[in-house]
C-alpha cells in the first residue's frame, strides 16, 4: 500500500469496456509528512474517494483485489480513505484539521 493524495480526475469518453463505470483518479505520492513527492499515479477509485483528501492505494496485481476491480486492466487502485497516521507517536494527520 502507498500513500497519496487526491489531485482531480480522468475523465475518458472512450475506454476499454472493461473499465467503464470506473471513476478514475490523479494521485499525487506522498511521504510520511504528507508532502507530494512530485511522482503521480492514475488509479481507479474502489472506495469513493475525493479531490483533495489522502488516500492508500495498491499498485500491480493487488490493485485488482476489490469488488470493482476483479479481473479488469487496471494496475493502481484507492484501497482506503486515510483519517489519521502517527509516526513514533507524533501526530501527523488528521482528516479535517490539516486537509
Amino acid at each position: 500500500m502507498n500513500l497519496a493524495k487526491v489531485l482531480g480526475t480522468v475523465v475518458s469518453s472512450r475506454k476499454e469496456p472493461a473499465i467503464e463505470g470506473l471513476k478514475l483518479l490523479i494521485l499525487g505520492v506522498a511521504g510520511p509528512d504528507g508532502a507530494l513527492t512530485g511522482t503521480t499515479v492514475v488509479a481507479a477509485d474502489a472506495v469513493g474517494a475525493g479531490e483533495g483528501e489522502y488516500v492508500l492505494y495498491a499498485a500491480g496485481s493487488s490493485a485488482r483485489q476489490t469488488v470493482a476491480t476483479d479481473g479488469k486492466p487496471v494496475d493502481a487502485t484507492v484501497m482506503a480513505i486515510v483519517d489519521s497516521w502517527e509516526i513514533g507517536g507524533e501526530d501527523r494527520y488528521k482528516k479535517g484539521r490539516d486537509d
